[in-house]
């Protein structure tokens, strides 16, 4: 029959296994034996390459559907040996939007190819792991397994095949659609085997075409319903089982038992073995973990470890009972659907009707009738503890569900105090997640939860919510028939005695065709040349013979004809073109294998001699992204390999030729290789710095010249190596230190490496950002790696670096809200200061959001919040009030409602023609100053330029909107000028400085201004008279912040120092000396007269009044920041911080304790953070990031 294209049921074959490069799970190069597992790729696709209409397969697929790894063997599948039988079993994959990928898996062992094992020197006739998939996005978990099964018994058959298998297999994925649910079932053969394939109808339980036996066979009725809990309240569950089919059905079973609820947090049925380290993150998941893999040394800490095979649940913290008395029945529904004869033994049949029909199901044998009825038994309990739910959905501003009312109601009905398990569960992502899909409105019809509540209450069968079985008759069979099958003539059969590859192009052959080589050659070097290779001292009889004046001169050609080689190979390498790709290349690859298979160390020392000889021969080091990137994997294992032979001269040339050697990024800013060694360990080290140190020493020992400024110069030159690879100040600072007290160089010496150790620092800091991955270990979304030197994974083959990725994805997930518990239960991912922190206060943990908005195309430069106070809203009835506005080095300004979650972005205002610099408001007008010198007024509402202010010679620095239609600017040309907006008109120059003005405060009730710079010089003046009250002089560096409240005047200073004067008296009346570097930001509490100091050091300060005298003490020290502080917004009971390395504080002081506390923080992401500002009015903190985002965290703090 005719029929219009549908969607395809199967989206992918593939076939995973040993690739032409072999390395180990643990990252070593090469064939090491039988007893090792070894890292596995993708081998075969199709289609290849990907149609625009399919989403690619997952880059960690090869790494999960062979968990294990991948294992050589002597022989092959044998009858009499288990071990060598296929197996086949089923995982899930999740994306990060929650979707599922649905993989049906056959492992066996099959004839590694003749290539590889000639290469890598692997015993002729062994065998491989492979693992052959099928993919798709419907859950037919039964009909994948029966097409795969088909697929790998053709192929093995005696008979063979029709036709060759790739041409079974595309025929397969191209033309079985996917039937329309409930209405159409689709009839399709592979060879001889006729496969049947339906859906069920839309309006019935979500498709799970898996059995729930092996679920209820495994636990008992009490760990069933105990595990059923920990899911719904959202624990960290972790199941274990020695069959991977087991592990994924259980997960899958699960999450079907919840519906009409939805799992909302990390997702893996089936963990590859290498990852089992995620077991100790803090956030809720759901994973399964072969029984194999051994997880001692885990915290384990609050999981919930669920052992399927022995019906044993553990776990360290107690799990709290469901309710009553909806768990007595559905405990005894559950015993009644699996034991019936227990449960019915003393029942008579006259004293029950419906007895011998309920007796009659369930005497049958385990079916899928039985899987609905445990469904709907799940389904019943829910609908009885959320009995009436609907009547608390309030869908307002401040929350979608009335909790707090629907507990009362249901205690009251009860009679029982409020249950632990249900308070739980109604704060749970999942029960939110319901109420958000609108499950719960009443304008939903097909909800079945309603649904079944409504049926129950007018007395009827629960079944009779799900579609009638007759329906199943009005199916309308789809048959799919292959024209090509009967064609070729009875003696054109195909048998295979391996899994065949497909067909690869000449491109993909060449590029086989040069990692073999490479890896071949590499291994022909190591077993020539090494001095443990029989060649030259066990089989090599003329090598024997040899003296040892002989042998030195071989070696010394062999180490010579290595040298000539990679002077060769990097010299084609940096020739490759811009459509080349150096990691694909010959050139790449034999230089590879060269330093990782020579065990002397012959090519890592050579490779980076040819680049020291490279660069002084006048090379000035650039390269491109893709020789960038081919260089740094090379010098990085060239470092790995010294480091393990105590080769220190290698990894200091190492050290040196990469800070030469750079790409330039966007904004055309060089980018060294240095900066992304710094995963390696050996800069930890102290006696790697020592022995660098004493080299450098010797190479300036016959210059006469001071010693002391001898030991520091050398150094300096430490300091400025310890800051290209981005190592923590502390430890650098340790090292330094360390060797110079071992010289006694005097402690003005001293003094002058610690400045200049702090001021590179900054450098580094203020455009790289905190990138140090040894002092901060944070995924891309902000979430701490289990362990540090996965952060990078530069070192590790694809496959296990894309599995890795693809878990900490996972964990990543936005999640709106997370309930404090469960981060409290991973402690070994949680920093003690952190800890410390929290502990301090009693407060409850509250929920916290955190949104990316996404607009700006350049860094953003200046953020602006629109608080109540300058938009005069008395009564909270303005609504621009609470409103980001934020400008970039894109030239625009943009506006942000964060009231519409999804749709923040209000408007674009264009008009700049440089980066924007300041911005203000008032309750109708926006003004801007940029780098063009211009002043620009939008109005709010039209978002229409109105005024061009022009009269600054320089940069715009400062801006703010005064009342009467008035604005206030300040510019690097040292003028402070007034406008009024009606004339578009420069009113008067009211204040005039030496050099650039960088802060500015204004007291409009006073007519008082501060502005300052960088001269050091604070300047007051008073605009009404127009004249100039005082030159506040006491700081010897740049002025970058000032903050002015009544008769004081607090600025900080790139002096290290903050200063407190007063007005009246023009006199310094408090020097604040504490901090390690600039002081950048600084703000005044009123209530408690204190002052609060942010540092590019990381540090906030808190200073109090002394008792008893007139100067401020440092009380506290807040050091949950790792970047410069950027921002401090202080009010009456609420502080809001800001870092540059995006990280961010709430802090909180009620009135009845006389402190700061900290009450909330959210996780951090790796981003470089310009500008922040806080809204403390709404418990908002908002960040601008140099990659142009910025992040909004909303603390939703009900107060």
């Amino acid at each position: 029959m005719q029929m219009q294209k549908k969607q395809q049921l199967l989206e992918y074959f593939v076939v995973c296994g040993i690739g032409p490069e072999i390395r180990t799970l643990d990252g070593e190069k090469g064939f090491h034996g039988t007893h090792f597992y070894y890292l596995p790729s993708l081998l075969d696709l199709y289609p290849s390459p990907p149609p625009p209409h399919l989403t690619p397969p997952p880059p960690q697929l090869p790494t999960c559907v062979l968990p294990a790894g991948v294992q050589f063997y002597s022989s092959g599948f044998h009858s009499s040996n288990p071990l060598s039988f296929p197996r086949t079993y089923p995982i899930v994959l999740t994306e990060g939007d929650g979707s599922k990928i649905y993989v049906s898996c056959i492992a066996f062992r099959d004839p590694v190819c003749e290539d590889i094992a000639e290469a890598y020197h692997i015993p002729a006739n062994s065998f491989a792991d492979k693992c052959i998939c099928l993919v798709s996005r419907a859950p037919s978990f039964h009909i994948l397994r029966q097409a795969l099964e088909e697929i790998y018994l053709v192929c093995f058959s005696k008979t063979g095949t029709s036709k060759p298998l790739w041409d079974v297999i595309a025929y397969t994925l191209s033309n079985v659609p996917s039937p329309a649910p409930g209405k159409e079932r689709v009839l399709f053969a592979i060879e001889n085997t006729l496969l049947s394939l339906d859906f069920p109808p839309k309006d019935g339980l979500p498709h799970a075409d898996i059995s729930f036996q092996p679920l209820v066979q495994c636990l008992d009725v009490d760990n069933f319903i105990k595990l059923f809990t920990a899911v719904l309240i959202e624990r960290r569950v972790l199941l274990r089982s020695n069959k991977y089919s087991l592990l994924t059905i259980a997960s899958e079973a699960i999450c079907h038992l919840i519906y009409p609820f939805r799992w909302q947090h990390v997702y893996i049925p089936l963990l590859f073995f290498s990852g089992v380290d995620y077991i100790d993150a803090p956030t809720p998941y759901m994973m399964g973990l072969h029984s194999g893999v051994d997880t001692t040394g885990l915290s384990m800490d609050g999981v919930v470890v669920v052992d399927l095979e022995n019906n044993c649940i553990t776990t360290s913290e107690e799990i709290p009972p469901l309710p009553e008395p909806e768990m007595s029945s559905l405990r005894n529904e559950i015993l009644k659907l699996l034991h019936p004869n227990v449960v019915w033994i003393d029942s008579m049949k006259a004293d029950l009707e419906s007895y011998e029909q309920y007796a009659k199901f369930n005497s049958k044998a385990w079916s899928p009738e039985k899987d609905v009825h445990l469904r709907i038994i799940f389904l019943k309990f829910f609908a009885s503890i959320l009995g009436g739910y609907r009547n608390f959905i309030e869908n307002t501003a401040n929350q979608v569900f009335n909790t707090q009312a629907f507990l009362k109601k249901r205690s009251r009905a009860t009679q029982q105090p409020v249950d632990e398990m249900l308070t739980q569960f109604l704060e749970s992502q999942g029960f939110l997640d319901y109420l958000e899909r609108g499950l719960g409105s009443n304008g939903n019809g097909n909800n079945l939860l309603d649904k079944l509540q409504d049926a129950i209450g007018r007395g009827q069968d629960p079944l009779s919510i799900l579609p009638s079985s007759s329906s199943v008759s009005e199916y309308e069979i789809i048959t799919i028939s292959d024209p090509g099958l009967g064609i070729s003539g009875s003696g054109d059969r195909h048998t295979y005695e391996r899994f065949p590859a497909n067909y690869r192009s000449e491109e993909q052959e060449e590029k086989r065709k040069q990692i073999l080589s490479a890896a071949s050659g590499a291994l022909e070097y190591t077993m020539k040349h090494t001095p443990s290779s029989p060649s030259m001292y066990n089989g090599d009889s003329k090598g024997g013979s040899l003296s040892p004046r002989e042998r030195a001169a071989e070696r010394e050609r062999m180490v010579l004809d290595i040298k000539v080689k990679l002077q060769g190979l990097w010299l084609r390498l940096l020739k490759l073109g811009a459509t080349d790709d150096p990691l694909s290349s010959f050139e790449y690859g034999t230089i590879l294998a060269l330093i990782e298979i020579d065990a002397e160390g012959i090519g890592g020392s050579g490779f980076v001699e040819c680049i020291r000889e490279h660069i002084h021969s006048g090379w000035k080091g650039h390269l491109t992204e893709e020789q960038f990137i081919a260089v740094k994997e090379l010098l990085k294992t060239a470092i790995t390999r010294a480091t393990s032979r105590n080769d220190i001269a290698t990894i200091r040339d190492a050290l040196e030729v990469s800070a030469e050697m750079y790409k330039k990024d966007r904004n055309n800013v060089p980018d060294y290789v240095q900066r992304h060694l710094s995963s390696l360990s050996i800069w930890e080290e102290l006696r790697f710095w020592d022995v660098y140190f004493e080299y450098l020493m010797e190479c300036f020992s016959n210059k006469s010249t001071n010693y002391a400024a001898l030991v520091t110069a050398q150094l300096i030159i430490l300091a400025t190596h310890m800051a290209g690879l981005g190592l923590p100040d502390t430890d650098s600072w340790y090292i330094i230190e360390t060797i110079a007290g071992k010289n006694n160089i005097g402690y003005s010496h001293i003094i002058k490496l610690r400045g200049y150790m702090s001021h590179i620092q900054q450098l580094c800091v203020g455009y790289w950002g905190i990138y140090s991955v040894k002092s901060q270990a944070m995924t891309s979304l902000g979430l701490p790696s289990p362990r540090p030197q996965d952060v990078t994974i530069d070192n590790q083959q694809p496959a296990e670096a894309s599995g890795r990725s693809w878990v900490q994805s996972m964990f990543s997930r936005d999640t709106t809200t997370l309930r404090a518990s469960s981060f409290t239960r991973g402690r070994k991912w949680t920093s003690d200061q952190a800890k410390s922190e929290n502990g301090a206060t009693g407060q409850p943990k509250v929920q916290t959001s955190i949104r990316t908005l996404r607009g700006h195309n350049g860094a953003i430069t200046a953020l602006h919040c629109v608080t109540q106070r300058e938009v005069w809203d008395l009564v909270g009835d303005r609504e621009d009030a609470g409103f980001f506005i934020s400008g970039s080095t894109d030239c625009t300004v943009k506006i942000w409602d964060p009231s519409l979650r999804g749709n923040e972005l209000r408007a674009t205002l264009k008009g700049h023609t440089r980066t924007v610099r300041a911005i203000s408001s008032d309750r109708g007008k926006i003004v801007s100053g940029s780098d063009d010198h211009y002043v620009l007024v939008w109005d709010k509402q039209t978002t229409q330029l109105l005024e061009e202010l022009k009269g600054h010679d320089a940069e715009v620095s400062c801006a703010r909107m005064l009342s009467g239609e008035r604005v206030l600017t300040a510019a690097y040309d040292g003028t402070v000028k007034m406008w009024d907006v009606r004339t578009d008109t420069c009113v008067a120059t009211v204040g005039r400085s030496s050099s650039a003005v960088l802060c500015m405060e204004y007291d409009d009730s006073t007519g008082v201004l501060a502005a300052a710079g960088r001269d050091g010089v604070a300047n007051i003046w008073d605009i009404r008279s127009g004249r100039q009250m005082h030159k506040l002089l006491g700081h010897s560096k740049w002025i970058r912040s000032i903050r002015m409240v009544g008769d004081t005047v607090i600025t900080g200073s790139d002096d290290w120092t903050a200063r407190m004067w007063s007005i009246s008296r023009g006199t310094c009346d408090a020097v604040l000396a504490c901090h390690g570097g600039p002081v950048v930001c600084v703000d005044y509490s009123k209530s408690d007269r204190g002052v609060i100091t942010g540092s590019s050091d990381g540090l906030v300060r808190f200073w109090e009044n002394e008792d008893g005298g007139g100067g401020l003490k440092s009380s506290k020290n807040v050091t949950i920041h790792s970047g410069g502080i950027l921002s401090i917004n202080a009010g009456e009971n609420w502080l809001g911080i800001g870092a540059a390395d995006n990280t961010m504080s709430l802090f909180n002081r009620p009135h009845k304790m006389s402190t700061w506390q900290l009450y909330r923080t959210p996780q951090k992401t790796l981003a470089m953070v310009r500008c922040v500002v806080s809204d403390l009015e709404r418990k908002r903190i908002c960040s601008g990031g140099r990659n142009g985002m910025l992040r909004l965290w909303d603390a939703t703090i009900n107060i």
